[in-house]
């Protein structure tokens, strides 16, 4: 992978780190952290190369800014040395003084305001080519790492992760820079005026550093620990709300909710276990900066050193002044370090979606001949993620043929490799080997633009977009006319639905639009009927669709069937009875194939498949009959 123009191992995505992996040896823990440490800093170091000369820049300009900070006090001092000399004051002296003053405060601020100019300029431009590579590659991104990647995810990748980077780019890096240098120049000119009062400026902060040091010594690893907490937390949440009507219906809401509690109180406990001792920490840290007890300790020894004659009151003042503004500094130095970790860890999960392996696009890419599709001895294991170990094996030596024009269907148990075989057609992966041909032609050989033009699909997972119910159907064909829009929803039997919106056709998804599953999927029926691809993959097309209007779906997509290569995926047996051709997997393999009557009379696993449709559907039908259930309620 190269980012920022260096070459750097792929860090693993993080979407893939299993929350409860971390060792419970403290040694391993701390090891594995400063490994991921390393891997942040790599990380966020090749993310900040495109603008690191601009922030170095801006850090040298903000070395002038950090030089002037220290005029004012210098002037403070001068001042009080002229108005208490004996005799009368000199005008000329002061006014020189004060105008030296004021051009230290111009000159501060003008600095300052160029230093954080250059970088928020290279905030916008890092932003944008952030973006705009991130925009690409997901454009690059096989279909299928999206079916197996949330869009908040995709979303944090692109908005929030990039948003993560402003505040250090643009603030943070300037910011410690003059939250540094300033109090260096100044304690430069406590010591100039004396030793004694420099010594006396920095008094409690070596103690500040001794106590913040242990208190964070651990920080890295028990943040990680507190994630992983939120992270079960949000877990036991999710699982419980997906779940709330099976819990219920099996009378576990106790048990379902007692996770959530225990998640949480093992949460709390570990938090309150680490913080606890750090809050008394964090107290007594805070007290060594505070401006009283500054104060106290410059005022109460440096009164003994005037009494002494070793300083003057003056210098005492000046000196004074300065130390006060030390906890300011320590505080933005502490702020710039925990906003340096936190947009580490936004660049390490930036570098981890860059490095997702893309589609393969082919140089010299080529027309199939045709709409005829041959799957040829295809193996197929899932790549690893969440959930999902390693080496698990979809497809095993899968060969179907999809004669051009013809109606194929897929059925068979959970599990045994129906989508995903469907699913490498528009290419959502490609086969560890094997291949997938259209027309003559390997799909991996086709352009992604191509391929598309040939090949529609309407999946049970529909995704709409937040944009006008007629811009969501011709989202495949955006040339599309009103009048060809609407003969598609009429078809997908929507059209009367979408007609009762607030705006119709111009109502806009997710704003007046809100679509029941059943209904968000005759509008993605509608979308690829519209675009009129000669291949077309349905995935359980009608698995939301009321008894009432199955049949008028069922009779317009085959309407709009002939002429075209359909592969369908179903579960409802009785939606395939009249398919060409009937392939029957089991654990990834192909058992069987054939047409309806052949394969119910082979008497092998298809046959029982369909008594035991049949058995369903007839008791389906006695209950309606006695009002046991309604007809929605057997539809979903």
């Amino acid at each position: 992978m190269t980012i920022g123009g260096t070459d750097v191992a792929a860090p693993a995505p993080v979407s893939d780190v299993d929350v409860d992996a971390a060792p419970d040896d403290p040694k391993a823990a701390r090891a594995q952290a400063r490994s991921e440490s390393k891997a942040k800093a790599a990380a966020l170091a090749d993310v900040l190369a495109p603008v690191k000369k601009r922030t170095l820049l801006a850090q040298f300009v903000q070395i002038f800014a950090s030089a002037a900070t220290v005029v004012p006090f210098i002037g403070i001092v001068e001042l009080g040395r002229i108005l208490l000399e004996p005799g009368p004051v000199d005008s000329g002296r002061v006014w020189l003084v004060v105008w030296l003053v004021v051009g230290g405060l111009g000159a501060r601020a003008a600095f300052s305001f160029l230093a954080l100019a250059i970088t928020h300029f290279a905030d916008l431009d890092l932003q944008a080519q952030l973006r705009t590579r991130i925009a690409d590659k997901l454009g690059r991104l096989p279909l299928g790492w999206f079916s197996r990647t949330s869009s908040g995810a995709v979303r944090k990748s692109v908005q929030n992760d990039v948003a993560d980077l402003h505040y250090l780019v643009a603030h943070a890096t300037v910011e410690a820079t003059a939250a540094t240098l300033s109090p260096i120049f100044a304690l430069i000119y406590c010591f100039y005026l004396d030793w004694r009062l420099g010594l006396l400026a920095v008094a409690t902060v070596p103690l500040y550093a001794l106590t913040y040091s242990y208190m964070a010594r651990d920080l890295t690893t028990e943040m990680e620990k507190m994630d992983k907490g939120v992270a079960r937390i949000s877990a036991t949440i999710v699982e419980f709300i997906s779940g709330v009507a099976v819990v219920k219906t099996f009378g576990q809401t106790g048990k379902a909710h007692r996770r959530f509690v225990d998640a949480a109180d093992e949460f709390n406990d570990d938090f309150a276990g680490y913080m606890g001792p750090m809050l008394r920490v964090q107290a007594v840290t805070t007290v060594l900066i505070s401006a009283p007890l500054i104060l106290l300790v410059n005022l109460g020894v440096g009164y003994w050193l005037v009494d002494n004659g070793w300083v003057q009151p003056i210098e005492l003042v000046g000196s004074t002044l300065i130390a006060m503004v030390l906890p300011t500094a320590l505080l933005t130095v502490s702020t710039a370090v925990h906003t340096r970790q936190q947009a580490s860890a936004a660049a390490l999960r930036i570098a981890a979606l860059l490095a997702e392996p893309e589609l393969d696009v082919p140089d010299t890419p080529q027309v199939p001949a045709g709409h005829d599709v041959r799957i040829e001895n295809v193996h197929f294991t899932y790549p690893p993620r969440l959930g999902v170990p390693s080496g698990v094996k979809a497809l095993d030596d899968v060969s179907v043929e999809l004669t051009e024009g013809t109606v194929t269907a897929l059925v068979g148990p959970s599990g045994s490799g129906k989508s995903t075989l469907a699913t490498l057609l528009p290419r959502f992966g490609d086969p560890d080997s094997g291949a997938v041909r259209i027309g003559g032609v390997d799909v991996r050989d086709i352009a992604p633009t191509e391929l598309y033009r040939h090949v529609g699909f309407v999946l049970q997972d529909v995704q709409l977009l937040t944009m006008s119910v007629r811009d969501n159907i011709r989202l495949g064909r955006p040339d599309a006319s009103d009048e060809q829009v609407h003969d598609a929803a009429r078809a997908a039997q929507i059209h009367d639905r979408i007609r009762e919106l607030p705006e119709g056709y111009d109502t806009v998804v997710g704003d007046g639009a809100h679509f029941s599953g059943g209904e968000a999927q005759r509008v993605s029926i509608a979308r690829a009927l519209l675009a009129d691809t000669p291949i077309l993959v349905l995935d359980e097309a009608t698995a939301f669709a009321d008894p009432e209007s199955e049949a008028q779906i069922q009779q317009a997509i085959g309407a709009l069937m002939v002429g075209r290569t359909v592969l369908v995926i179903a579960h409802r047996l009785g939606s395939i009875t009249h398919a060409d051709n009937i392939v029957v997997l089991d654990r990834g393999r192909v058992v069987e194939q054939g047409r309806q009557d052949e394969l119910v009379a082979r008497g092998g696993l298809y046959a029982s498949m369909w008594a035991a449709y049949e058995a369903g559907t007839t008791r389906q039908d006695e209950e309606i009959a006695r009002g046991a259930v309604t007809s929605s309620e057997v539809a979903r």
